[in-house]
């Protein structure tokens, strides 16, 4: 009973019993913030957005042709959902935080890798594996770090690990052109070299505990009826993933050839949507924590939804601006909002929550590749109309919000 004592004041003993959801202290909660942090920004940010303004040199250079980059990029998003699948397990196995180390370790490497283009099939490999990396850091990240979070804090705590993502994002959008002028390949190995530092200063930086909070949840808990508000907020946050994809693959084209404007004016709209990815997920989490995740959510899918169908309705500056800074915010910042909501629906069960995660990053994931390739074949056969697409991305939030308000009217009435 003491320990449970313990627990519910605001500074609980750090050693207490691995899993019993203990409390950090304030110093303790922000450096283990900072490592999750970089590891999102390693595992995520780089790893996945770095490689967007690549793309033009890795032509331009002739390592790959035009219709091989697609397919290297389709391989970072299967190996993040691969990932997604992944985590609980690699976690049993080796401990989370082993697994976190591992993972910034692996994405590292897979940058010095990628400076020489050996084949395609090698290229594919290390750009699955660059996902993969990426899927096992978002489930594991932040639930390994939230439990030893107070309550009152985890919005703005999930906000700064998912930073990491928007640091990423604008990272491509400034770095990765500066080290394009030394050349390609010495642009792969600055990425590895910044990835390697990021990996070396947050190693001792992760909770002492967290390797026994991994174990794998156990069967009675797997075979637990799930609620009508976990199964709805899955299908929310994959809805999402379809809404945020017309920005995150399509604006900088759009911008560029769509209202013929240039690549470096379509540059600028992704440094503006990098901007917003780095403040958007201290908003969101901040909001959480003063509103509660499920206002807080509610509130997130109407304001995405407006920017998303923003385009198809003026294409002025002003509301490209808004919009892709908007979009930006919500690409990592709908993520602190989910996994507030989370442990609001299961504030008991620290095994519940990170099995839930799992499994919303995994409905994420495949939402993601099922919108980019759907989007892309849409795109296609449409003649290259891109106000389609951000009306399908519209429309898939504002059913995400639907699905919302219907469950709370059911609720209600029931």
């Amino acid at each position: 009973m003491t320990e449970l004592n313990a627990d519910t004041k605001h500074h609980a003993r750090p050693h207490q019993r691995p899993g019993s959801n203990s409390q950090s202290t304030p110093q303790q909660t922000w450096r283990y913030a900072v490592a999750g942090l970089s590891a999102s920004l390693v595992g995520l940010g780089l790893a996945r957005f770095s490689y967007t303004p690549l793309i033009p040199a890795l032509i331009a250079a002739k390592w790959f042709s035009a219709s091989d980059v697609v397919y290297l990029g389709a391989a970072n998003l299967a190996g993040y959902l691969g990932g997604a699948l992944a985590a609980r397990a690699v976690a049993g196995r080796i401990g989370a935080v082993g697994a976190l180390r591992a993972m910034m370790l692996l994405a590292t490497l897979s940058f010095f890798a990628s400076s020489v283009p050996v084949s395609f099939t090698w290229f594919f490999a290390w750009r699955f594996l660059s996902g993969l990396t990426g899927g096992i850091i978002m489930v594991l990240a932040a639930s390994v770090i939230l439990p030893h979070t107070s309550p009152a804090r985890r919005g703005i705590v999930g906000g700064v690990i998912f930073a990491g993502v928007g640091l990423g994002v604008a990272a491509s959008g400034t770095l990765v052109p500066l080290l394009l002028q030394q050349g390609l390949q010495q642009s792969w190995y600055g990425l590895g070299v910044l990835s390697a530092l990021l990996t070396l200063a947050s190693w001792w930086n992760w909770p002492a505990e967290a390797k026994a909070d991994a174990t794998p949840v156990q069967h009675h808990v797997k075979q637990r009826h799930t609620s009508p508000a976990i199964r709805a907020l899955l299908i929310q946050y994959g809805l999402n993933a379809v809404a945020l994809v017309p920005h995150m693959v399509f604006i900088v084209d759009f911008v560029a050839r769509g209202l013929g404007q240039g690549i470096a004016a379509g540059s600028r709209y992704w440094v503006l949507y990098g901007l917003g990815a780095i403040v958007g997920p201290l908003v969101t989490g901040h909001l959480g924590d003063r509103s509660g995740f499920g206002p807080a959510l509610r509130a997130a899918f109407l304001i995405e939804a407006a920017a998303v169908l923003l385009p198809t309705v003026s294409t002025a500056p002003v509301s490209l601006i808004v919009s892709s800074i908007v979009v930006g915010g919500f690409t990592p910042g709908i993520v602190p909002l989910v996994l507030g909501r989370i442990h609001e629906l299961l504030p008991h069960s620290s095994e519940q929550q990170r099995a839930t995660w799992s499994q919303a990053t995994t409905s994420f994931a495949l939402f993601q590749a099922a919108a980019a390739y759907g989007f892309s074949w849409i795109y296609a056969n449409t003649g290259g109309d891109y106000l389609v697409l951000f009306a399908l991305g519209g429309g898939a939030v504002v059913l995400a919000l639907a699905i919302d308000l219907g469950l709370a009217l059911t609720t209600r009435n029931a």
